[in-house]
């Protein structure tokens, strides 16, 4: 399976940290971070059984960037979702579909779970590059935290199997990408008040698909052939021809 990372912004209860470190244990998951969290004491222990020692290693770090930093792909979590498709940042993916569709990659994925009363705010939820959700009852679609932390491993671990997928653009690939995305909305002068929610669009399509090596370079290709004829028109000849 994608070697994962589990991410817990702003916890406030030392026993759902506990639970998920337990969880962890179960599903051969090792890497924890911790975003301001509260103070982990006895009962994280005691909730932990047999993941003491993820607890024991456990990093513990003040901001989104660093719990993140290193990681091949950011996955966000919410149980709180729209069905209209302008709202970018609140469309999910099913936790079973993404599980599905990471196989056989062995980049370090970062899963971010929210605070337990709500969740992960807006600006943490724009530098995810895809959100997952569980689906749930719509009356109460909201999971106690280290429940969802549980689901979500769990789709990720039965889903693995021998299939090897082609290697993935990584993420300084992407990120290089994105770039190129905003060069090419300046270069056709695209509205400005619509550029962030667009390039937060741009990453959600990205982080949905996992791009390959080779659609990266075709992508890359469009994009910088594109931004070159609109700025210095079709009089411009590709070298590579």
């Amino acid at each position: 399976m994608p070697e994962i990372r589990i991410v817990v912004v702003g916890a406030k209860y030392e026993g759902n940290v506990g639970a998920i470190a337990r969880s962890m244990a179960n599903f051969d998951v090792k890497e924890l971070y911790l975003v301001n969290p509260c103070e982990l004491g006895d009962d994280a222990y005691r909730r932990s059984k047999h993941g003491s020692q993820i607890l024991d290693d456990v990093h513990i770090v003040t901001s989104f960037e660093e719990a993140v930093k290193g990681c091949f792909l950011v996955v966000g979590t919410s149980g709180v979702t729209t069905k209209g498709d302008r709202n970018y940042t609140r469309v999910p993916v099913p936790v079973r579909e993404f599980a599905e569709h990471c196989r056989g990659y062995d980049e370090k994925i970062a899963i971010v779970f929210g605070r337990e009363d709500i969740g992960l705010l807006q600006d943490e939820l724009n530098m995810c590059d895809v959100l997952i959700t569980i689906p749930s009852g719509e009356e109460y679609p909201i999971l106690n935290l280290s429940h969802a932390a549980n689901v979500v491993m769990y789709e990720f671990f039965q889903a693995e199997h021998t299939y090897r997928r082609p290697e993935p653009a990584d993420r300084e690939e992407k990120e290089r990408m994105f770039d190129f995305f905003s060069d090419l909305m300046d270069a056709i002068d695209y509205p400005k008040t619509r550029r962030e929610m667009t390039r937060v669009m741009f990453r959600r399509m990205m982080g949905r698909a996992i791009p390959t090596k080779y659609e990266y370079n075709t992508i890359m290709g469009v994009f910088g052939d594109a931004s070159k004829i609109i700025r210095y028109g079709k009089s411009w000849e590709k070298k590579d021809e």
